[in-house]
């Protein structure tokens, strides 16, 4: 087996588990700032958004692991709680990450003025990357593993990382790689939303990766939990308080995914936005209306001159008779000319 410790100066030693783990965040990080370029906004906004993320979400990891351990009856945290800081010595858990490093993710963009559903549906995928290579430290550390298997992919435990339960078991004993199984789940729904995201980017709304991504993260933790013996469980149902969290998770999912596409309508989603808001990109409206004004004082519009149009005889209107004109001249003089009476001399014959 690997050694957990990559080498000691004096009280400082340097871990297998600490480097795996930030070289899943440069990873999922670089996949992170791709997708954002690729939706248009500007890539180098999540390195600066990692200066909040990272601390905030390892506090988050670290407070999420004792409350874990705290309620499945382990009271190491509540008899030394100075221990609660000693992240060195091991002890995070995901969701803890997830929740508060979510949390300072949301404050930096509401700062900045940035598009949340934007960074949410790039991060998804990148999540479940970086998780999974993460898991390979969990390997090194001998941890995280399930029951007792005979299949062929079963691995050795040795018996000072065993657990209670299995310690007398003989030391030939193989057992359930379930962080290996949870590696395998998210490399294989990260590939799967990055080509859904690719194949229909324009039938995707703002919000339905992110949705994707919780309810396929939450399926798969459901199920790994079935493997691990090691989580805290609630006792009245002999389920684990991780997988009640899981199970939460893909069902927020789900409601989300279908109050995106309106298969249920709840009046806060009503304004969900339909596309990603990139920064730069649209002008506020008092700018737009004082523009708009400049331009009609500096060159008016021409007015153009509109054909005379005949009007149209109204069908109900009766046609009106028009009377005949007035003859005037030589006609009316003739017309109004007294009449002369044709007069008659009779002429005396001369008498000879």
């Amino acid at each position: 087996m690997i050694d957990p410790v990559i080498f000691t100066i004096g009280k400082f030693s340097l871990r297998w588990y600490g480097v795996i783990v930030m070289i899943g965040v440069i990873v999922g990080s670089l996949i992170v700032e791709r997708e954002i370029k690729r939706r248009g906004e500007n890539g180098d906004r999540i390195w600066d958004a990692l200066v909040w993320i990272l601390p905030i979400g390892i506090i988050g990891a670290r407070l999420w692991f004792v409350l874990n351990a705290t309620l499945g009856g382990n009271r190491y945290y509540v008899e030394n709680p100075g221990s609660i800081i000693k992240i060195w010595e091991g002890g995070l858990h995901i969701y803890g990450g997830l929740l508060l490093g979510a949390i300072a993710l949301i404050i930096y963009l509401r700062n900045n003025k940035l598009d949340v559903w934007l960074f949410f549906d790039a991060a998804g995928p990148a999540l479940l990357i970086g998780q999974a290579i993460g898991r390979i430290a969990n390997f090194i550390n001998q941890e995280l593993y399930g029951p007792p298997t005979t299949l062929p992919w079963g691995i050795k435990i040795e018996a000072v990382h065993r657990l209670s339960q299995f310690a007398n078991l003989p030391e030939s004993t193989r057992f359930h790689p379930t962080f290996a199984y949870e590696m395998l789940w998210n490399f294989t729904v990260a590939g799967f939303l990055i080509w859904l995201s690719h194949r229909y980017e324009k039938e995707f709304k703002p919000g339905t990766v992110f949705a994707g991504w919780l309810m396929l993260a939450g399926i798969g933790r459901v199920w790994i939990e079935y493997f691990r013996p090691d989580q805290p469980k609630i006792a009245a149902l002999d389920i684990s308080y991780t997988t009640v969290v899981a199970a939460l998770i893909a069902v927020a999912g789900a409601i989300l995914l279908m109050m995106r596409y309106k298969a249920i309508n709840l009046a806060f989603a009503e304004n969900w936005e339909e596309e990603y808001q990139i920064s730069g990109q649209e002008k506020p409206k008092e700018e737009e209306i004082e523009e708009e004004s400049e331009l009609v004082e500096e060159e008016p519009a021409p007015v153009k001159k509109t054909p005379r149009v005949k009007a149209k005889a109204d069908p109900e209107k009766k046609p009106v008779k028009k009377s005949a004109p007035r003859k005037t001249g030589s006609a009316t003089a003739k017309k109004t000319a007294p009449r002369t009476t044709k007069t008659t001399t009779k002429t005396k014959k001369p008498q000879y």
